[in-house]
Parts: C-alpha cells; sequence; structure tokens
C-alpha cells in the first residue's frame, strides 16, 4: 500500500477560497463556498475520498468525531479531488452515495480541476486542515495513530484535542504528527512537487 504523508503547509496559512459543487444534498447548497463559514468558531477542510483504505479505516470514526463536534461549533468540509478518469469510484455520483450510506452531515465537495487540492497543498487521503476563527491555519495532521495495519485504537485523539483548543480559542497543540494515506490521485500534469512519500 502506496503511503504519501501530509505536506504540513505552515501554521497560521489563511484558508485558501474555495467554491465548488457539493455532492451531498442534505448538507449546505448546490454550490459551498469558503465564505459560507464566515461565522465559524473553527473550520475543519478535510481532503478525502471513497475508495482509499485510509479513509475507510478511519471513516466511521471521523463521522462520529463530526457530529459531536459540530454540536460545540466545529464547522466541517470534505473534499475529494481524485482523477475520476483514473479511479471512477471516486466521482460525484459515487461520492452522493458514500455521503449518503456513511451519514455525512457536512458537505462532499468535488475539486473537479484540483485547483482546491493545490491550493491547500493535499498531498494525501485523508489530509486534515483545521483553521481557527479567524481561519487561519491552527492544525494540520494526523486524525489519530491508528493506520490500516496497525493496532492502535481509532479515536480520532490528535484531531479531538486540536478542533477541542481551536473552539476555545486555546494555543495550537505543540505537536502535530503529518497524516499519512495514499496520494491524491493527480490528473496528468497537475502532479505537485510537495508530495512526501514515506
Amino acid at each position: 500500500m502506496a503511503r504519501t504523508l501530509s505536506t504540513m503547509l505552515e501554521l497560521g496559512t489563511p484558508a485558501p477560497d474555495f467554491r465548488l459543487p457539493n455532492t451531498n444534498p442534505s448538507c449546505g447548497g448546490e454550490v459551498v463556498s469558503l465564505s459560507d463559514f464566515s461565522e465559524a468558531r473553527a473550520l475543519l477542510v478535510a481532503f478525502i475520498c471513497n475508495h482509499c483504505p485510509y479513509v475507510i479505516h478511519i471513516r466511521d470514526e471521523f463521522v462520529r468525531f463530526v457530529s459531536e463536534y459540530q454540536a460545540q461549533g466545529l464547522s466541517v468540509v470534505a473534499i475529494s479531488a481524485n482523477d475520476v478518469s483514473s479511479h471512477p469510484a471516486d466521482g460525484p455520483d459515487s461520492m452522493a452515495d458514500t455521503a449518503r450510506q456513511c451519514g455525512f452531515t457536512f458537505p462532499y465537495l468535488y475539486d473537479e480541476t484540483q485547483q482546491v487540492a493545490q491550493a491547500y497543498q493535499a498531498a494525501c487521503t485523508p489530509d486534515f486542515f483545521l483553521f481557527d476563527a479567524e481561519h487561519k491555519l491552527f492544525y494540520r495532521g494526523q486524525f489519530d495513530k491508528s493506520r490500516p495495519r496497525n493496532s492502535e485504537s481509532i479515536n480520532g485523539e490528535d484531531l479531538r484535542a486540536a478542533a477541542s483548543a481551536a473552539i476555545a480559542g486555546q494555543a495550537a497543540p505543540l505537536e502535530q504528527i503529518p497524516s499519512m494515506g495514499c496520494n491524491i490521485k493527480w490528473k496528468s500534469g497537475n502532479e505537485p512537487v510537495y508530495a512526501i512519500s514515506a
């Protein structure tokens, strides 16, 4: 299983803008943009996809995490940027099915051009970018220590600690461990220079 690490974008970086079609009609409008979250106490932008074993491994617990923290004031949006010509299971129709079947309570956006993924320097799935109330990057790193091939508990402890601190207006966690997952499936010519293999 190929592994790619999060780029660990510099903390304090302003959230790059986005305006993307939403495949989850139960959450948000047909198009969702960064400005829709201007009043959020904290905002999590999660790059995920349907097929990735790393995403599937944490997906149920991630959905539970989101439900719990949305009640505390966290706004969440997920984005899939994979090239559907090579990975058709990650296309918009399948995204809508996944959102419905897995009970997503957040918009699930389709980044067809991959420009948003590039702006965030997203590298892997899952890749998490947590922003504070001013939309400044507060945390970028792993959900927890669990991986498909280890025995660590799937509990979201790293992202939970960061989200709690962001919502409370506290300092960002000092230790931030890169997320790890499958590389984003880039279209030919879109491959970034920042991806880090593990």
